[in-house]
Order: structure tokens, then C-alpha cells, then sequence
């Protein structure tokens, strides 16, 4: 009988045995089997199409809106806490920042304080509301005065109480669009 040989030639299915060994192990030459070739190839061209629509395509303008968000909510953040601490200062620094300003224009336009004061704040004839851009104030020209005198209105002079009406930072936003439009004074 003869003994069955563990030295065993590969069957012949995509099979070769290359021709040199070392230390006495031989080396297979074999194909790779298609599902996995189809995954490194798939992986590859995914990872070339997503590179080209989100950072050449896109160039990252979801970021970009992502960061302007935060930070216009990091703004209104800022305005709000300035607001609940109003002084002199912190309206003055609200009546330099544009998009502040330019609410509270429309504020002013939308709740008929152009029809006393008119669309310039200079008040003209026949209006009964006094001009806001000049030197002269009745009832204190200081940006806190401007504020109070909205908040709480000159019943004397037909200013009404716009608190209650409008929120404190729709009436910071207004004082802010006054203290913007003043002209400067000569020395």
C-alpha cells in the first residue's frame, strides 16, 4: 500500500505555485476574489466622488452657513445681554452697529413715529413731533434719556408710552437708529 503524500500538487483553479521558496514554503500566486475587488474599486471611486462634490463642488458653503449662523446668534446673544444692561455706553456702541440701526429705522418707520417726527426726524410743519437730529433737547438728549422718553412717553407733548407695545430691544433698536442719525455738533 502506498502512504498518502502530504506534499500535495494545488488543483488547477486560478492556482499557481511560483517557482521559489524559502525555508522550504512554497508561495501561491492566486486571484483575488471579485467581491472583494469590487469593494476596494467602489471604495475608491465613492471616495473620489465625494472629495469632489463636497470640497470642489460645495467648497464647504455648508460650513460657511453653518458659521454664519452661529455667529449671527452669537450676536443677537450679545445685543440681548447688552440691552438688560442699557447705560449711555452700551447705547452708543448699538448705535454703531449697522444691522442694529438699521431695525430700528424700520421699527420707526412701521410704528407711525415718522408720522410725528417725520421720515428724516427732522420733524416739518404741521407735524407735532420734535426734531430728533439737532442740539436741542426737551426732555434730555443723553441715549439714556432718548430711551426712557420712548419707553415711558410724554403725555404733555403727545408722545405716547411705547412701553408694553414695543419689546425693550425694539426700543434699544430705535434709540440706537436716533443716536445714528445725529449730526455733529460744532465746536
Amino acid at each position: 500500500m502506498d502512504e498518502p503524500s502530504t506534499n500535495k500538487e494545488p488543483e488547477d483553479k486560478g492556482v499557481t505555485l511560483l517557482e521559489h521558496s524559502y525555508d522550504g514554503i512554497q508561495e501561491f500566486d492566486q486571484k483575488l476574489p471579485n467581491w472583494w475587488l469590487f469593494t476596494l474599486y467602489g471604495a475608491i471611486l465613492f471616495s473620489i466622488g465625494y472629495w469632489l462634490v463636497v470640497h470642489q463642488v460645495l467648497q464647504g458653503t455648508r460650513d460657511t452657513l453653518l458659521l454664519e449662523q452661529e455667529l449671527a446668534q452669537v450676536e443677537a446673544r450679545r445685543i440681548e445681554e447688552t440691552v438688560k444692561l442699557l447705560d449711555d455706553a452700551n447705547l452708543l456702541e448699538l448705535s454703531r452697529n449697522t444691522d442694529f440701526v438699521a431695525a430700528g429705522s424700520q421699527v420707526f418707520m412701521t410704528n407711525q413715529c415718522a408720522t410725528c417726527h417725520g421720515a428724516d426726524l427732522r420733524s416739518g410743519p404741521g407735524m407735532v413731533g420734535v426734531n430728533l437730529v439737532d442740539s436741542e433737547w426737551k426732555h434730555g438728549g443723553n441715549p439714556i434719556s432718548i430711551f426712557n422718553t420712548i419707553t415711558q412717553g410724554v403725555a404733555s407733548a403727545g408722545m405716547p408710552r411705547h412701553e408694553g407695545i414695543l419689546s425693550p430691544t425694539a426700543i434699544a433698536q430705535v434709540t440706537a437708529y436716533i443716536l445714528s442719525m445725529q449730526e455733529p455738533t460744532q465746536p
